[in-house]
């Protein structure tokens, strides 16, 4: 019986995901998703805790176009522990068609490369954009979610918009931890 605690523990670190009792609830992805709107850079606002990100601060995420429909991906932080700057590199690719808001993401560095969902929820494409992460592991669902926007310091009313869209999806936000923007050197 202690096999599949340990088991969801590993999947858990690996995924870097809060792990649920219960599998993944249904959300509503955004209708029309148009990716060239979505590409360029966010700041990541709010996000639920992943190790990979942890101590992580100016964390930003750049999407660009590729010829064969996927989505490049530059994920950037910066070590509010020690200073150092990190990045990764990774690919998104769309689950169906090109204009599908849910994609399977892919980071061919890490040791132990997962396919990961990607599912925009919602995005205004110049202001906010709710992403939504979860994956299913018996009766056990580890999930992510991020809060992005296109600059570091959005207005109360662009949170409020993204906070709908968790609402409206019944994703709890007291998972929610903020992410420092603070002292950001303009290149990150």
């Amino acid at each position: 019986m202690l096999r599949l605690p340990l088991i969801l523990i590993i999947v858990s670190v690996a995924m870097a995901q809060v792990p649920f009792l219960g599998v993944c609830p249904n959300v509503e992805t955004l209708d029309n998703f148009d990716p060239k709107r979505y590409l360029g850079k966010w700041y990541e606002i709010e996000r639920y805790f992943a190790l990979f990100e942890f101590g992580g601060k100016c964390v930003t995420a750049e999407y660009g176009p590729t010829e064969n429909g996927t989505i490049t991906i530059l994920n950037k932080q910066i070590s509010a522990l020690t200073g150092v700057s990190s990045s990764i590199e990774g690919v998104g690719k769309p689950l169906a068609k090109a204009d599908d808001p849910r994609l399977v993401v892919t980071f061919p560095s890490i040791p132990v490369p997962l396919d990961a969902p990607y599912w925009i929820l919602d995005t205004d494409y110049k202001s906010y954009a709710v992403v939504w992460s979860c994956s299913n592991f018996g009766v056990f669902s580890v999930r992510n979610a991020w809060i992005l926007a296109r600059e570091p310091k959005p207005p109360v009313p662009v949170l409020e918009k993204a906070y709908q869209v968790l609402d409206k999806n019944n994703i709890s936000r007291a998972y929610f931890i903020r992410t420092d923007q603070k002292n950001c050197p303009q290149a990150n």
